[in-house]
């Protein structure tokens, strides 16, 4: 009796053992569990919506044109000395010495050659210079029909060339027709603008943006945007730092920015940056960028 009786504690006392650890172990992780799971909000960029500028525009091609431009056609036989291209000459310089006159620059500007084609006689006793005035540029181009309500003197432009399509020139429209042309169904359009460096030359093709209808709108991030089939969303953050995903309806696009027409106020904050990273009503840490 005393035998089993001893056996007997031994086994109860191990499974006591057994079931203390397996309890602690549970108790133990169950503890760590829970500190670890609750994780610290992600630091998501936000950014406060407020007025930005917008305006619509349209985009054509046209050549550049010298405000001012003079042709001389020379007999070379009378030229006395050379005749310096590509220099600038001021008004009032010679241009051209000649046995029997001299060609006075009338204006600022210079001086270009243009010979007549090989197949003619004249070319071959004859020269034509052309003088140009290219400080200051015009380009004309056709305005398609729909946009002419739009298009009126004094709107702004911006021209680019295609050797250096990083640099935008300013300019101004300086005239419309007063009428369509019934054959291209357009609006003839003159574009002026400043040229004083002498960047590009006459005859260049130039790419032509005209803004029209220019605003102040609601402006958010391009990045801050979910786009399902033909809704918009966006990440709403409110005092509680809770994320709402809401419906907006946009409109034009301005250098990385969209137009809000609806669904967001003034002063709104919303999600800039890192959308992946949000969840509709969770919680996040706003980093103001």
């Amino acid at each position: 009796m005393k035998r089993s009786t001893k056996v007997t504690a031994i086994i109860i006392i191990f499974f006591l053992i057994i079931t203390g650890v397996v309890v602690s172990r549970t108790i133990i992780g169950k503890h760590f569990q829970k500190k670890f799971s609750k994780r610290p909000p992600p630091g998501i960029i936000v950014k406060v919506v407020n007025q930005k500028k917008f305006y619509n525009k349209v985009e054509t091609f046209g050549t550049a044109v010298p405000i001012r431009t003079k042709s001389y056609n020379i007999e070379k036989y009378e030229i006395i000395s050379p005749i310096k291209f590509n220099k600038k000459i001021k008004q009032g310089e010679i241009i051209a010495k000649l046995k029997t006159r001299n060609i006075i620059a009338p204006f600022n500007g210079v001086t270009g050659k243009r010979d007549f084609s090989n197949d003619l006689e004249v070319s071959q006793s004859s020269i034509v210079i052309n003088f140009d005035d290219a400080s200051t540029l015009y380009v004309d181009v056709d305005i398609p029909e729909v946009y002419a309500p739009y298009v009126n003197k004094g709107l702004v432009a911006d021209i680019k060339f295609s050797a250096n399509n990083q640099k935008i020139y300013k300019g101004i429209v300086e005239s419309t027709a007063s009428r369509i042309n019934t054959k291209k169904r357009s609006l003839a359009t003159r574009i002026k603008f400043d040229n004083s460096n002498l960047e590009i030359l006459p005859g260049s093709l130039l790419e032509v943006s005209i803004k029209y209808n220019e605003r102040s709108s609601l402006g958010i991030p391009d990045t801050s945007v979910i786009l399902e089939g033909n809704k918009v969303y966006i990440y709403k953050v409110d005092e509680k730092n809770i994320t709402k995903r809401t419906e907006i309806i946009i409109g034009n696009r301005s250098k990385g920015y969209l137009e809000v027409k609806s669904g967001l106020n003034n002063g709104d904050v919303i999600v800039a940056e890192g959308l992946k990273k949000v969840r509709p009503n969770g919680k996040i840490k706003p980093i103001k960028k």
